[in-house]
C-alpha cells in the first residue's frame, strides 16, 4: 500500500477548516452578516460573497498543497479541458433533465403543489454564479485532491467510498439535515465521483454538480436544506421521504434510486469502453 495518499487527505483536513474557515469569516464580514443572529436568513449576494471567500481559499490551500506536497501542478488535480466539451455538455444536460423530470413526477402526483412564478434576472445571474464555484470547489477538493491521492493508497472503488463518506460529513450541519438526506448526500458523492475514478478528469462532474444543483434551486427545491433564489415556487402539502421536505431533492427516495442508478451507469459505461480499448497504466 502506498501510504502517501490517505496521509495527504489526513494532512489537509485541518488547515482546511482553519484556512477556509478565515476566508469563510472574512467574507461574511465584508457581507455584513449579523453573527448575533443565528436565524438570519442571507441573501443570494451574501451567499455568493461567503462562497466566493471559501473558492478563493479552498483553491489556495490545494495549490499550496499541490506545489508543496504533491509536487505536480494544479491542473493535475483533472481540470486539463482539451476535449472535454462533451463532458460539460452531457453534465449539464443530465441535471437539468433529473431536476425537470423531479419537479414533473412529483407535481403530478401532488407531492407538491404550484404557487408561483418568480423571474429576478440579478437573482438567477448571481445564483448561477454560487453555484459555479460551488460546483467547482467541491469537485476540485473531495474529487480532484481527495479522491485523486486516495486511489494512490487504496483500490478506486474504496477511494470512492471513503471520499463520497466525507463529501457527505462536509454537509451534515447543513439546515434540515437526517440521517437519510445524510445518506442521500453519499450517494451524491458516489455519482459524482464515479466517472473520476476511470478518466481522472473534473469537467463531467463539475458540470453535472452546478446543473444539478442549479435547475433543482431555480424548479423550486431547496438545495441541501438550503433555501436559494427558484424561478418557480411551490407548496409541499405534506413533508415525507417522496418530496424530500425542507432538505429538497435529495433527501427524497427518488434521489437516492437516481444517485445509486447513475454510479452503476457511468461504471459499467466505463467499464465497457475499458474493454474496448489496449490495457494501459490509466485502464488498470
Amino acid at each position: 500500500m502506498n501510504h502517501s495518499g490517505w496521509l495527504r487527505v489526513i494532512a489537509i483536513i485541518f488547515p482546511y477548516f482553519i484556512l477556509v474557515g478565515l476566508f469563510q469569516f472574512a467574507g461574511a464580514v465584508i457581507a455584513e452578516v449579523p453573527f448575533s443572529n443565528p436565524e438570519f436568513q442571507e441573501s443570494t449576494t451574501q451567499h455568493l460573497i461567503i462562497i466566493t471567500f471559501s473558492f478563493l481559499g479552498t483553491l489556495l490551500l490545494i495549490w499550496l498543497f499541490m506545489k508543496f506536497v504533491d509536487k505536480e501542478p494544479f491542473i493535475e488535480v483533472g481540470l486539463q479541458i482539451k476535449n472535454k466539451g462533451k463532458d460539460i455538455v452531457i453534465g449539464t444536460i443530465l441535471g437539468l433533465t433529473i431536476m425537470f423530470l423531479a419537479y414533473l413526477g412529483l407535481s403530478l402526483s401532488n407531492e407538491i403543489v404550484f404557487d408561483k412564478l418568480n423571474f429576478n434576472f440579478s437573482e438567477l445571474f448571481y445564483t448561477t454564479l454560487l453555484f459555479v464555484l460551488v460546483a467547482v470547489l467541491e469537485e476540485v477538493l473531495f474529487r480532484g485532491y481527495i479522491l485523486k491521492n486516495l486511489m494512490l493508497s487504496f483500490n478506486k472503488y474504496l477511494a470512492l467510498t471513503i471520499s463520497a463518506a466525507l463529501f457527505a460529513l462536509m454537509h451534515g450541519a447543513n439546515p434540515n439535515i437526517s440521517w437519510f438526506s445524510l445518506l442521500g448526500l453519499f450517494l451524491a458523492g458516489m455519482a459524482l465521483g464515479a466517472s473520476y475514478i476511470y478518466t481522472k478528469n473534473l469537467w463531467y462532474p463539475i458540470a453535472f454538480h452546478f446543473s444539478w444543483n442549479l435547475f433543482q434551486s431555480l424548479f423550486g427545491f431547496n438545495v441541501s436544506g438550503q433555501d436559494i433564489y427558484s424561478i418557480i415556487e411551490f407548496t409541499i402539502p405534506v413533508t415525507n421521504k417522496i418530496n424530500g421536505g425542507e432538505f429538497g431533492f435529495e433527501g427524497s427516495i427518488f434521489s437516492l434510486v437516481t444517485e445509486m442508478s447513475l454510479v452503476f451507469l457511468v461504471m459499467y459505461y466505463y467499464q465497457v469502453q475499458k474493454k474496448k480499448q489496449p490495457i494501459t497504466n490509466e485502464n488498470i
